[in-house]
């Protein structure tokens, strides 16, 4: 006969309380079942475990030994339920982001101050990357979730676009507030990204349709780079719409981008074989509302 868990249990309040009446109270169940349950286990262990007498019941030699083994490993389980049990209400967790510079100066404060007033209990890692290296730290298992702009199809990864952002110019904000179509910036002094950043190629592809020259008059590597140009009057910089929360109180102005519009989604990538955790999900619920006031 195998030793259940509910067996343990009535032991270890019977050797407990000293006695099958108050055992049984605690448990929840009547005296008869939990003394043929203690019968039970001294069946199964060829033993016996209690001396009862009229008054109590105390444990035996063997009843002794039994306790010392059984009744640590009882605790530890219970210990075990406790903390999935946390995990399961958020009331602990920990979960690792993956997220390019911008999109972590940006969408994630507002995440982490979401989670703060939600779920205090949560821990919450983010380490800013590029793409590929995001891409590795997911496929290490070293980051539970990757924000960003990915190539389609990528093996052995999960992906959900969580937002769609388009392309808009941003320009000193003495400018009119109106769309500017792509064939339009022919003449002005534009300031760009490099051509490592997907952007920059998103870039060409709007210049292309229009049959417009691209003639950066500024090559940077950072948005925030490109922005203080902008701020300082020497030019106009197509970015990605969440650019804007990285405006602050600079005389700057997004204008949308036209003929064509071009957008792409942000996502968020998990490795395919690994289950998410409940606070991997409510972290990816807060990206999302996060990126929808942001991007709008």
């Amino acid at each position: 006969m195998k030793i259940t868990l509910r067996q343990i249990e009535a032991f270890a309040a019977a050797s407990e309380l000293g006695s099958f009446s108050r055992a049984a109270e605690r448990l929840g169940v009547a005296q008869p079942t939990l003394s043929q349950v203690i019968r039970d286990l001294e069946s199964a262990l060829d033993v016996r475990l209690f001396d009862r007498t009229t008054r109590r019941v105390e444990l035996t030699e063997a009843g002794r030994a039994f306790a010392a083994q059984a009744l640590p490993g009882l605790e530890q389980i219970a210990q075990g339920v406790a903390q999935v049990q946390d995990l399961g209400t958020l009331r602990t967790g920990r979960v690792r982001i993956a997220a390019p510079p911008l999109l972590a100066a940006t969408a994630l404060p507002q995440v982490l101050a979401d989670l703060r007033d939600s779920h205090p209990g949560l821990s919450v890692q983010i380490t800013d990357l590029g793409t590929d290296a995001i891409l590795a730290q997911i496929r290490a298992g070293q980051a539970d979730l990757g924000l960003g702009t990915f190539p389609p199809g990528e093996d052995g990864l999960d992906r959900l676009t969580v937002a769609q952002d388009k392309l808009m110019l941003f320009v000193p904000d003495d400018q009119p507030e109106q769309a500017i179509t792509w064939a339009q910036l022919a003449d002005s002094p534009l300031i760009t990204l490099t051509r490592e950043s997907g952007i920059r190629l998103l870039t060409e592809v709007g210049f292309e349709a229009a049959q417009t020259p691209l003639r950066p008059a500024y090559e940077v590597h950072q948005i925030g780079t490109a922005l203080a140009l902008v701020a300082a009057g020497m030019g106009q910089a197509v970015l990605p719409a969440y650019a804007r929360a990285a405006v602050g109180n600079r005389p700057i102005r997004a204008l949308p981008l036209t003929q064509p519009v071009i957008a792409r989604d942000i996502a968020l990538i998990t490795l395919r074989d690994r289950a998410a955790s409940p606070a991997t999900l409510a972290v990816r619920g807060a990206i999302r509302q996060a990126l929808a006031r942001i991007i709008g």
